[in-house]
């Protein structure tokens, strides 16, 4: 009783044996607050245990008559309980329930004066859990089969009552305390489901992060045996409910905030799970307890409203003879109050089960995936010390709208509403980075409305809100799940056009044209088609030479469109950072405007094509493809470079695209943050590069050991993200943080690779081609990855650039030369020489850099940005040793060198001139010569090998810096603390120069440079710790030499102005200005 009854105040119970029967009284009353505060009434329950259901009928008149409840409120309950179970058998659960029922039926009127709304019956069931059956009130006391095998409360509990508009169907469940139904509305191919997981607990302390993390995963369980039932639709949108029935001592108000910080951290980190079954609402009743004040609280994760999982919390108010919840309401000032029985299948349900079809995520629900992955970040931030406690108000998001005139406003709309398939949000980012928030302009295709095609009110939106972004700098990210230019066809006409045909009596025949009659003609306006007025035998009829239509947006001018969107988003890349998020399938030129933003995230199930996969079938006369995954698929974009990352589901795609913007500046005009950095900048580098082949990723990011312990690598721990890692895999590139500043990276690969060239299924002669590449070599591929990844950093993500320059050349075989290594490794010079923040060059330890290869990265490409160094340990020069001496140190060298250092080739060759000269015996001067040749044959291996040394000698450090060709000999171990000073010094430097080339634009920044260095004075300008220390402690007076800089240009430009000026014009100039 206690346990069925725990939302309960139990008043007093008693217990009592009459003859075999055992009898518990008990009375109880409602708990928690009311509807206006309005008292509860007692209520009085019987619990009856007698041996078994044959022995009940003769009992129940005797049960009744001492039954202590009174009506006329139906507020009271009898339960029945049996000691013996019963038979065994299909239907011996229906004979009982029919037994039952029948013994109740003619003590109906007894029951009800009594105020009994509900009798209940337990029979025992072992092994197993017991049946139980309820008999109600509303059901006239026969058994109501949807709270069979439930609790006699555990239907109230559970709200059961409220999914009435759904007509939901048990299925089975793993817990005794969890119900899970199904609900349908509709018919197919529009049947909508919806799973309802229900469910209560015992637990004591939900109010922590575990207890409440390990119920949310018993709902998750019992949703995913949900969908493995066939009836259940992959589109299902389900509902998870939860009574909590322990109380919880927290005021409601702090209660609503701890639910919101810890389903906050929930939500985020089983976001992927919660989104692939389909999860659109978390329901949680919690008792509050402040005081004697008990109080019943709605906690709401609900994507109703149109944000995913928008979390909001409630106080209840019940009916007080009920028990039931009447309303709840919010504790804002203006006090909302709502409760209704799940509302029908809504627009919005029916957009997210389109959606969820074809393997994406509704438009507008990537807001709330996006707060799911802004939380995952700070909770990461915080675990690695970065930060000590988390912001609020994490996302905020103003969508963007049309007004009357066209123009773009922030503003709002209900959720679902829009008849374009495109929409747009500004959104200010709270991240980790930026705590007090950063924008980012949100494009998003909504498939949902014509499969998200390109129509001309879809590109003229899409290209206001990139026009939008780009004018202020903004990021845009493009939400990409479309069908290409949409394509249509004069619908109006289709019921009216007639054939003319050759022979009317034989269409095989065929036909001369396609005409309208004359009263069809006049149903139209003029400008619909095009034509001519005919006779043809005796009939007037109109030829059609060409259709207009009477709706824009079904043809060429959508193309029209599709140019505009390509042009703009070519634009945007220039001007601003730009990302394409693939979440589903992207076609024609929607895969287009995703190659034209550069870069791009693709999901699994996101393939970008040009041409659908039965199109090209039709169009080659055979089924050769069988899905656009071959076509466009991540195994095609990957290698190919048109893809960067890949992403398992919406969730992983948002966390990546937020971990991209966490490199990425405020705004395209701005420098990139200089965060906290938890890893030590002055820590030295563990790894250690080695001459035989290792895994560069390990030199950048560090590793784990076998041991468990940490080998710390180039960058701060746990910051280096790589990208494009499937294409040119001669080449790694990324981004990473030094000391907290955001870096673009590039490493060489020093191991054997493969490039695999999948088959032409089109072809049956084709086969899949692996060629092998060479480490330490650019090839055609990696050659053009190295410079898009140039372009990539420098255009708007504004990243200093570190080069890790390993490259023996580049691969110049005939079929590399085909593949145009010339025309990508040239591309690398384009893109170094217009950069416009720091690189670095750094040849690491056991490096070399050679030939073209140190051409293509030579900081004179760039004199005012690039800079180039190397450790004590590498090395640079033309062409390797051996390669070298086989053109400057051949063989004559080589025993011109051996005859000058060996001594015994030296006495040899004295001793053969003494023969020589003293006319000895041939046969001695033969042998003395014989004797040479094998000693030099003896030492040539050895020699080769010091003249090897001595051309190597020749690329070492030393010399580098003597010829001024490397700006400094940095050390492996302390490169990390060197680079880290030296980069920050560089980007403070580099603002200081922009301000003063905008005051004075004749000034280069060689001449900043000087001037600041002139300013600083003393001779600590090349110790970057000092230089900054000066930037920051006389930075007033730099804004001050700085102003002055703008008022000399300024008055220089007056003076060359007024130059040609006459002594009056110059007076009358004076006297205006004053």
């Amino acid at each position: 009783i206690k346990r069925m009854y725990r939302t309960y105040n139990i008043i007093e119970m008693s217990t009592t044996t009459s003859g075999s029967t055992v009898l518990t009284e008990f009375k109880y009353q409602s708990a928690d607050r009311t509807q206006g505060d309005a008292p509860c009434p007692v209520r009085y329950g019987l619990l009856a245990v007698v041996d078994e259901l044959s022995s009940l009928d003769a009992a129940l008149p005797e049960l009744l008559e001492t039954y202590q409840g009174s009506g006329p409120d139906p507020v009271n309950v009898l339960h029945l309980a049996l000691n013996t179970g019963i038979a065994a058998g299909v239907g011996a659960e229906d004979d009982c329930i029919a037994t039952a029922t029948a013994m109740l039926q003619p003590h109906a009127a007894t029951l009800k004066a009594k105020g009994v709304r509900l009798v209940s019956l337990m029979v025992p069931n072992p092994p197993k859990w017991p049946r139980m059956y309820s008999f109600t009130l509303a059901n006239d006391y026969a058994e109501d089969p949807d709270r069979r095998n439930m609790y006699p409360t555990m239907y109230n509990l559970l709200e059961l009552e409220r999914l009435q508009n759904w007509s939901p169907a048990r299925l089975p469940s793993i817990s005794h305390n969890s119900v899970v139904l199904l609900g349908e509305q509709g018919t197919k191919p529009r049947l909508q489901q919806r799973l309802f997981a229900r469910g209560v607990t015992h637990s004591e302390g939900m109010s922590s992060f575990a207890a409440a993390e390990a119920t949310l995963l018993k709902s998750l369980d019992e949703l995913q045996l949900a969908f493995l039932n066939k009836r259940v639709l992959p589109t299902a949108s389900t509902h998870l409910f939860l009574h909590v029935l322990p109380t919880v001592d927290l005021a409601p108000a702090e209660l609503i905030a701890a639910f919101k910080d810890i389903m906050a951290d929930l939500i985020s980190k089983h976001a992927t799970r919660l989104l692939k079954l389909s999860v659109d609402e978390i329901e949680v009743r919690v008792h509050s307890k402040d005081g004697d004040v008990r109080q019943a609280v709605r906690l709401m994760a609900s994507s109703m409203a149109g944000q995913w999982l928008k979390l909001d919390g409630y106080i209840e108010y019940l009916d007080p003879v009920t028990g039931t919840t009447t309303s709840y309401c919010s504790l804002e000032e203006d006090e909302m109050c709502f409760l209704e029985p799940y509302p029908v299948s809504s627009a919005l349900a029916s957009k997210r089960a389109v959606a969820r079809r074809i393997g994406t995520t509704y438009a507008y629900d990537f807001l709330g995936l996006l707060e799911k992955s802004i939380v995952r970040a700070w909770q990461q931030s915080i675990a690695d010390g970065a930060h000590s406690s988390m912001p609020s108000n994490l996302l905020e998001a103003d969508e963007l709208l049309l007004d009357g005139s066209g123009s773009l406003y922030r503003g709002s709309r209900v959720v679902g509403t829009n008849t374009v398939g495109m929409v747009g949000f500004h959104t200010t980012l709270k991240t980790p980075e930026y705590p007090d928030g950063r924008p980012l302009v949100i494009v998003a295709n909504d498939c949902t409305v014509q499969s998200g095609s390109f129509g001309v009110l879809e590109d003229e939106f899409f290209d206001k809100v990139s026009k939008y972004a780009r004018a202020s700098g903004l990021p845009r990210l493009h939400i990409a799940s479309n069908s290409g230019a949409r394509i249509g066809l004069a619908e109006e006409l289709k019921p009216y056009f007639k054939v003319a045909w050759n022979d009317d009596g034989n269409v095989a025949a065929g036909f001369k044209y396609l005409y309208l009659t004359e009263e069809d003609v006049g149903r139209f306006p003029d400008g619909i088609f095009h034509g001519e007025f005919i006779d043809e035998n005796g009939k007037r009829r109109f030829r059609l030479d060409d259709i207009v239509g009477q709706q824009d947006g079904i043809g060429v001018e959508n193309l029209r469109g599709s140019g505009l969107i390509a042009g703009e988003t070519s634009a945007a890349y220039a001007e601003t950072f730009t990302l394409s998020y693939v979440t589903g399938r992207s076609v024609g030129i929607g895969a287009y405007i995703n190659r034209l933003a550069h870069r791009v995230i693709q999901m699994t199930n996101g393939p970008m094509i040009l041409t659908g996969f039965s199109a090209l079938n039709k169009l080659l006369g055979k089924e050769v493809y069988n899905s656009q995954d071959q076509l466009g698929g991540p195994q095609i974009m990957l290698p190919n470079g048109v893809a960067h990352q890949l992403a398992q589901d919406d969730q992983d795609g948002i966390d990546k695209v937020l971990q991209w913007l966490s490199y990425v500046p405020i705004t395209a005009s701005s420098q990139v943050v200089v965060g906290p950095s938890p890893d030590p900048i002055s820590r030295s580098i563990d790894f250690m590069p080695t001459s035989s082949p290792y895994d560069p990723r390990h030199m950048l990011a560090g590793l784990t050991a076998p041991d468990g312990s940490w080998i710390s690598g180039f960058f701060d721990q746990g910051s280096f993200t790589e990208y494009l890692a499937e294409w040119g895999k001669s080449v790694v590139v990324g981004r990473a943080r030094l000391g907290g500043v955001p870096m673009g990276v590039i490493a060489v690969e020093t191991r054997l690779v493969e490039q695999r060239i999948p088959a032409d299924p089109a072809n049956p002669a084709s086969r899949e081609t692996v060629l092998a590449q060479a480490g330490q070599v650019w090839y055609p591929d990696s050659a053009y990855k190295t410079a898009q990844a140039i372009a990539d950093f420098n255009s708007a993500e504004n990243l200093p650039l570190i080069v890790f320059a390993n490259w023996r050349g580049f691969s110049g075989g005939t079929r590399d030369m085909f593949g145009e290594i010339l025309k990508f490794g040239s591309y690398i010079v384009d893109n170094l020489r217009t950069y416009r923040h720091p690189v670095f060059a750094y040849i690491p330890p056991c490096g070399e850099l050679r030939g073209g290869a140190w051409v293509v990265i030579d900081p004179t490409i760039n004199e005012d940005m690039m800079e180039m160094y190397a450790d004590v340990n590498a090395r640079g020069g033309i062409l390797e040793p051996p390669g070298i001496c086989d053109v400057k140190f051949r063989k004559p060298d080589l025993l011109k060198t051996m005859h000058r250092l060996d001594e015994k080739l030296q006495q040899l060759k004295a001793e053969l001139a003494t023969v020589e000269e003293s006319l000895g015996s041939e046969d001695e001067a033969t042998a003395l010569r014989t004797q040479i040749s094998q000693r030099e044959s003896q030492l040539l291996p050895l020699y080769m090998q010091i003249s090897y040394e001595f051309a190597d000698l020749h690329d070492r450090p030393g010399r580098m810096l003597a010829k001024g060709v490397i700006r400094d000999a940095v050390p492996w171990p302390k490169a990390r603390e060197y680079f880290a000073w030296r980069v920050r010094r560089r980007l403070a430097q580099d603002a200081l120069v922009k301000q003063m080339k905008a005051a004075d634009e004749s000034l280069s920044h060689a001449d900043c440079v000087s001037m600041l260095s002139g300013w600083m004075g003393g001779d600590s300008w090349e110790d970057d710790n000092a230089v900054l220390d000066w930037f920051n402690t006389d930075a007033a007076n730099i804004d001050g030499l700085i102003s002055d800089v703008r008022t000399a240009a300024v008055t220089k430009t007056v003076i060359e102005l007024v130059a040609d000026l006459s002594v009056e014009a110059k007076a009358q100039l004076i006297a205006d200005l004053s």
